[in-house]
């Protein structure tokens, strides 16, 4: 086994593992691995000054956008559809308003006059150019891109030649194969209240992703009440859920699904009956589990 947790992504620290019996092999493929990683964070970031999601939101539209940042954003309207707008990208106004005043809530009136500039479907897509039909919106990738970014990162891997690998990113992970012969992926899950290490559950994982959201990874107010997952329709974090972990054929479609489950809370549960090769796994609160 060939490993690797040298660079960040979008923040967090990058781990993979390539099974192959050529040393020097997996050292490339997991280099070449990484390499994609990192082009496809410098159009997707909106931390990076340069990107073009960065442009975008700057100017308001983009004549002429990178094949990834279109279909990444047209898959993310599905989602937002899907969802009833529970997953909406356009909510980067109010994440910023929250996250520019660290240790002060913002207010009603605040809350409701950026909350005005959230609406996935004033995202414009003609051909391949995009647009922001309000000034002043914004948008934020941060609830699929990591999880899109992995899939990628497994593809090149397949094409050197890999079956058995897992590309994981700050709680985004896809597992295919085995880990050795018999032996599966197996990936643990915290609890949201227990120290990190500790685990709550353990899951065994072959040719599969899974993501994880919680309200203790960026939280903004000591009970946690408020923090990072934003119900786009309200402007403030859903009640119920303190953890969401979904277990998809693909880190995009898990990740995507864990953001807006955070929103949704229960009456996520019924959406899994139509959604192939997909379950959820949540904890309320009062940590009750939830499952599909």
């Amino acid at each position: 086994v060939c490993s690797s947790d040298l660079r960040l992504l979008m923040g967090t620290v990058i781990n993979i593992k390539a099974v192959g019996p050529d040393p020097e092999k997996n050292r490339q493929a997991i280099s070449a691995c990484l390499n994609r990683m990192e082009e496809l964070e410098n159009v997707l970031s909106r931390f990076k000054s340069e990107s073009q999601l960065s442009q975008l939101n700057r100017d308001g539209e983009l004549p002429h956008a990178h094949p990834v940042l279109l279909y990444l954003i047209e898959q993310s309207l599905n989602l937002s559809s899907l969802t009833d707008g529970a997953f909406d990208i356009s909510i980067k106004p109010v994440l910023d308003l929250y996250q520019n005043t660290p240790g002060v809530l913002p207010d009603a009136d605040q809350v409701k006059k950026v909350l005005s500039l959230v609406d996935y479907h004033r995202i414009g897509v003609e051909g391949d150019a995009l647009f922001l039909r309000e000034y002043g919106m914004s948008i934020t990738l941060d609830g699929i891109a990591k999880g899109f970014i992995v899939d990628e990162g497994v593809a090149v891997l397949k094409k050197y030649g890999f079956s058995d690998v897992m590309v994981e990113a700050g709680g985004d992970l896809l597992g295919l194969g085995e880990k050795a012969p018999h032996s599966p992926w197996k990936i643990g899950l915290q609890g949201p209240r227990s120290a990190m290490g500790n685990l709550m559950t353990t899951f065994n994982i072959q040719d599969q992703a899974v993501a994880t959201s919680g309200d203790y990874m960026q939280t903004f107010s000591p009970d946690f009440a408020n923090h990072h997952i934003i119900d786009p329709r309200t402007g403030y974090s859903s009640p119920e859920l303190a953890s969401v972990s979904i277990f998809a054929p693909s880190a995009a479609l898990a990740d995507g699904l864990a953001t807006a489950v955070m929103v949704m809370g229960k009456s996520a549960v019924p959406l899994f009956e139509n959604l192939p090769n997909c379950k959820l796994y949540a904890i309320t609160k009062d940590l009750q589990i939830i499952q599909s």
